[in-house]
């Protein structure tokens, strides 16, 4: 007869699959509530403690931590001194274990989880038994997931015992399995002790979805989540209507929703188009908040992907529909606004739960050719009451909260980045350039006739010359929020104070390359 070892926290689907196995000729050890739950059902089984001749101690902690097990799953079947070894001790070899973990990650994703709470969900017996057994996959069949659970059982009925190829393909998911676990545990307790930058780094995440094709055609992609997902994110939206998002979609509607998570006093729209704001416009209402991010370029927004800090109503939604749009985000849609987008089939409307001051943020990870580059996301908050004024004219309170909306902008806008803004929205927007001053003039081109003496222009860098201030003073512009910081400065505030200009130092370079 053969023997299982069966010990899970997750019991859905188990009963099913263990009675398979005894009416396959397995006989079935088990432990705790596993025990319990298949005894209930009618199923007999073997206590562990009964095999081990020893019982369970500490609370738990210690129960299939022996010879009795670790030697029945590790014994190599074809080597004669292994099975002597086990003929001499007494020890039954085992074919089959069916173990998952205790619940570690949905642990600690409780917001009241204690220290010692997680501490008691790391799981030891559970990985050391996985991993034996994986790692006699030659003659053990291991299985973690209960999606495994049909396939496992249908070769055993057909051909009484698992291919080679099925117990290696579940032996190297065990691996990823305790690898991510191991991870989660490792992250964790790092928190604790605040350690920011260990000596090894394993992240672990889940994949979502295979995708169609990456950044090209002719690119293979895969999409994957935090295994601890935040709320507030594109890859947790309810998609509401429209095609599946591409590789391109998912990160500019990721670089739309962090822009417009900047804004949250009034209703504001933010359009993005390939990973730059393209308009964004704030009003008393989300409608007039549109029209403004509309205006501020209509030639860009089309195919471009929308974000909203409002729930949509019917006259925003009227307005945006007239347009091609890849994308539209927000918190919410009335069911008539709803209605008239769904008219456009291909139009992927995403519903994103804007709680985001209650979710900590996550460093940000790129890859680079042989290795990855990790930072803190920039979530600083300026605050223009400690900016420095370097100007002989000093701005006016109406100056300094468009200085801080045009620097919300920039802050979002791939340097170099200039973003000239009033107000009430974006004027023009000056991306990506190799130099600042081919962003200025960008920028100050697309704002046009729109300049007068509310504009503001903002710089994601300090000016390493003073040609970016003489460009914007000659075309109009009566206001500069930077952060300084150039052996060149004085250059720069004198060129400002020569045109009249009022300009503020914030301390601070926001770069987003």
């Amino acid at each position: 007869m053969k023997r299982a070892i069966v010990s899970v926290s997750d019991k859905t689907d188990l009963v099913p699959f263990v009675k398979g196995l005894v009416e396959n000729g397995y006989e079935i050890v088990s432990t705790g509530g596993t025990k319990k739950k298949l005894e209930e059902a009618g199923i007999k089984t073997i206590g562990v403690e009964d095999v081990t001749g020893f019982p369970e101690i500490l609370d738990g902690r210690v129960k299939t931590l022996n010879p009795y097990i670790h030697g029945g799953l590790l014994a190599k079947r074809d080597n004669p001194e292994h099975m002597k070894t086990l003929k001499e001790e007494k020890i039954t070899p085992i074919d089959l274990v069916c173990v998952n973990l205790y619940p570690f990650k949905e642990t600690i994703e409780k917001p009241d989880v204690t220290l010692e709470d997680a501490i008691e969900n790391i799981d030891i017996g559970g990985p050391s038994m996985l991993r034996a057994a994986s790692k006699n996959y030659q003659d053990v069949t291991v299985v973690y997931d209960k999606a495994d659970y049909s396939q496992v059982l249908k070769e055993i009925e057909e051909n009484g015992e698992t291919s080679l190829e099925t117990r290696m393909r579940l032996a190297a998911k065990v691996f990823r399995a305790t690898a991510a676990y191991d991870a989660l545990i490792s992250e964790y307790l790092n928190k604790q002790v605040g350690l920011e930058d260990p000596e090894k780094l394993t992240l672990t995440y889940d994949l979502k979805e295979k995708m169609r094709y990456g950044e090209n055609s002719h690119q293979k992609a895969w999409l994957y989540e935090d295994a601890l997902p935040k709320k507030f994110s594109i890859l947790q939206a309810e998609q509401l209507n429209g095609k599946k998002l591409s590789y391109n979609n998912i990160k500019d509607a990721d670089e739309a929703l962090r822009a417009i998570s900047e804004f949250q006093d009034e209703p504001t729209v933010v359009a993005m188009k390939h990973m730059n704001p393209c308009g964004i416009g704030r009003g008393d209402t989300l409608e007039e908040a549109w029209q403004r991010a509309f205006d501020a370029d209509p030639v860009s927004i089309f195919g471009g992907v929308i974000a909203l800090n409002r729930k949509v109503d019917l006259a925003t939604a009227e307005k945006m529909h007239k347009i091609f749009l890849e994308i539209i985000i927000a918190p919410g849609f009335d069911e008539d606004a709803l209605a008239i987008l769904k008219k456009k089939k291909n139009l992927r409307l995403l519903q994103v739960d804007f709680d985001y001051e209650n979710e900590p943020a996550r460093d940000e990870i790129v890859s680079v050719m042989g290795g990855i580059l990790k930072q803190e996301q920039d979530t600083l908050v300026e605050d223009p009451k400690e900016w420095q004024v370097v100007t002989k004219v000093k701005p006016t309170e109406e100056q300094l909260k468009t200085m801080l909306f045009a620097l919300k902008a920039v802050k979002h806008t791939k340097s170099n980045a200039i973003v000239v803004a009033n107000s009430e929205r974006t004027l023009g927007v000056g991306a990506g350039q190799p130099n600042r001053i081919d962003s200025a003039k960008i920028a100050i081109k697309h704002a046009g006739d729109a300049i007068d003496d509310t504009a503001v222009l903002s710089s994601d860098a300090f000016f390493p010359f003073n040609d970016c201030v003489e460009y914007a003073g000659e075309h109009g512009i009566k206001a500069i929020v930077q952060p300084g910081g150039s052996i060149r400065d004085q250059d720069s505030i004198e060129m400002a104070d020569k045109y009249g200009i009022t300009m503020v130092f914030t301390g601070y370079r926001h770069f987003r390359h």
